[in-house]
Parts: structure tokens; C-alpha cells; sequence
């Protein structure tokens, strides 16, 4: 750098640019803008200030930081987007799925109920023409020397146990089923029952190798509500009144634990024949020379005898004569059976 003699302009120079040519006012003016610069910039930079830069610097570099997990998150977005879309549409795939499945369900469901009801009507028929075949005693006299018949009945107590058991007596009714295939199935395997034990070789059979189908009789006659399928009561009552023709059978039956209150219940049902064929049972009770003694202290019951005496003021010609005969039977009884008589 050089100044010109007349002191108004220098001249500065470097090694590769030249010279400029600067005025003196402007160098002073320069120099002294230096100078303060010097003695303020200490001053405005302070540790504020540095932290401050600092800060910032932190912040841009967090911010850096903040703009890659943002693009990371929008990459994982895609990606989630795509596994969503992916899932959606395997969603979609499997309801359909399910549509046509619940649809094959419901059809094989309505097949199902059509063979059913096949079934059921082939079952009703054929245990209709068995049991008009039962009425013949050279028929049940075959079967019991042909050797089937126990198995016969052995699934006629677990049909009757099971159709009785699943009723639901608080909604169902006598009238509401009684065409249905299988009242008229359960009907038919109780005649056939009735109708074996009305055979002399038949009830002593019953009598002596058919204890459990007694005693599902009994049991499931002690199950069924007053007025529910009076029918199947009779029949019920039916074969057991033919059993008890047979001195073991009447022996058997007498014994049972729960005989007397099951005549008890029979006698409330409310349907007359259901109420003959209960005095009829009784009545054989009473002939039995064997009685159990818990069976006998029951007989003598006062109540009992006070219901047959009411059964013999019924409309009914038949029941009011049955229960007149057990009345006189009862009776009888009870003049044995108190102290001091003879």
C-alpha cells in the first residue's frame, strides 16, 4: 500500500490483484469502524450469545434429525399402507369366504332337517305297522324266540327317556305335537311295549329281563306335568298294569321307591283315561300278598282313600266304576291293616 504526495489518495496493492486506489477519508472512516469494531465486539458477543449459537446450532442439527424420522415414519407409513391394503383385501376375501360358507352351512342344514324329517316319518311308519304287527301274539311270541326283542327294548327306553327329558313342558303341548313324526313315533314304541306285556311269555319276560325299561316307565311317568301327552301316559300305563298281571312284574313294580307317589301324581293329571289306567295299577298294588311294608304304612293314608272317593263322583262311566272298585279295595285294606282287626 502507498500514499500519493498530495496526502489525498493511497494506494494499495496486493500481490496478484494490483492497486486499488482508495481515498483517505474513506481509510480513516474504515480504520475507525475497525477500531470500534474491536472494542464493541467483545461486548455483543458475550456467553448469551454463544450459548444462543449454540443452541441454534443444536436445533438445526436436531432439526436435521427430526426431518429424517419423518421421512423413516413416511417410509414405515408406505409400508403400513401397503400391508393395510393387503390385509383389507384378505379381509374381504375371507367374508366372502364366509358368505359362501354360511350359505353351504345353511343349505346343508336344510338338507340335514329334510333327511331328518325322512328319516323321522320312515321311523314313525315303521314303528306304526311294528306296533299293529305287536297286537298279534304269535308276532311277539316269534320275537322273543327269535332273540331281537331285547335290544328292541333297550332302544325304546332310551327313546323314550329322551323324548320325554327334552320336552320343554312350559311351551310345548299335547296339541301343539301331537301329529308331529315323533309323538307318533314315541306313541307307536310305547304300544309295542304295551303290547309285549299284554302276552303272557312277554310280560314274564319284561317281568324278569326288562327291569331298566320298568323302571324308565316309572321314572319318566314321575317326569311328565299334569295334561302333557296323556296318551303316551296311557300307554305307559298300560304296559306296566300288563306287567303287573305278572306276580314278579307286580312284585317289581311294587317295590319301586317312589310307586305310590307316582300313582299320587297320576291321579292329579286331570285326563280320566290317565286316571283309570292309575287306579288299575293301584288296584293290582293292592292284590300283591307280598306288600312291602313301606308301600302298606302309604296305603293306609287317609288322603289316598279321600282322592278315590272323589274319583267315583266323575262324569266319566269307566273311571267313576274303576275308582268305586278301588275305593272297596282300599277299604278292605284298611280294616287288615288296623290294630286289633282280623
Amino acid at each position: 500500500m502507498a500514499a500519493s504526495v498530495g496526502g489525498k489518495h493511497l494506494v494499495l496493492h496486493g500481490a496478484k490483484d494490483g492497486f486499488v486506489k482508495v481515498r483517505k477519508r474513506d481509510l480513516e472512516k474504515l480504520t475507525t469502524e475497525v477500531m470500534q469494531l474491536r472494542e464493541f465486539l467483545p461486548k455483543v458477543l458475550n456467553r448469551d450469545l454463544r450459548e444462543m449459537l449454540l443452541k441454534a446450532g443444536a436445533r438445526e442439527s436436531r432439526m436435521v434429525h427430526v426431518v429424517k424420522e419423518q421421512e423413516q415414519l413416511r417410509q414405515e407409513c408406505v409400508h403400513l399402507q401397503s400391508r393395510l391394503e393387503a390385509m383389507q383385501s384378505e379381509c374381504q376375501k375371507e367374508r366372502e369366504e364366509k358368505l359362501l360358507l354360511r350359505e353351504q352351512l345353511w343349505q346343508s342344514g336344510t338338507e340335514l332337517q329334510q333327511q331328518a324329517d325322512f328319516c323321522s316319518g320312515l321311523g314313525s311308519s315303521a314303528c306304526s305297522l311294528l306296533w299293529s304287527c305287536s297286537a298279534s301274539e304269535d308276532t311277539v311270541t316269534h320275537w322273543l324266540a327269535d332273540g331281537k326283542l331285547p335290544s328292541f327294548l333297550a332302544i325304546a327306553a332310551q327313546t323314550l327317556e329322551s323324548f320325554i327329558t327334552s320336552l320343554d313342558e312350559e311351551v310345548k303341548t299335547e296339541t301343539e305335537d301331537h301329529n308331529s313324526h315323533e309323538h307318533q313315533f314315541v306313541l307307536a314304541v310305547a304300544g309295542v311295549i304295551a303290547n309285549v306285556a299284554a302276552v303272557p311269555r312277554g310280560r314274564d319276560f319284561l317281568s324278569s329281563s326288562a327291569h331298566l325299561l320298568l323302571d324308565t316307565l316309572m321314572k319318566n311317568l314321575q317326569l311328565m306335568k299334569p295334561g302333557i301327552f296323556p296318551k303316551l301316559k296311557v300307554l305307559m300305563l298300560m304296559a306296566l298294569y300288563n306287567v303287573s298281571i305278572c306276580v314278579r312284574g307286580l312284585k317289581y313294580i311294587s317295590e319301586y321307591p317312589g310307586f305310590l307317589p307316582l300313582i299320587w301324581r297320576l291321579l292329579e293329571d286331570g285326563d280320566w283315561e290317565v286316571c283309570l289306567h292309575s287306579l288299575r295299577l293301584l288296584q293290582s298294588a293292592l292284590l300283591e300278598e307280598e306288600m312291602p311294608t313301606s308301600l302298606a304304612s302309604s296305603l293306609l293314608d287317609p288322603s289316598l282313600l279321600a282322592r278315590v272317593s272323589q274319583l267315583t263322583s266323575g262324569m266319566q262311566p269307566t273311571l267313576r266304576l274303576a275308582a268305586q272298585q278301588t275305593l272297596e279295595d282300599l277299604q278292605a285294606f284298611h280294616q287288615v291293616g288296623e290294630p286289633g282287626v282280623c
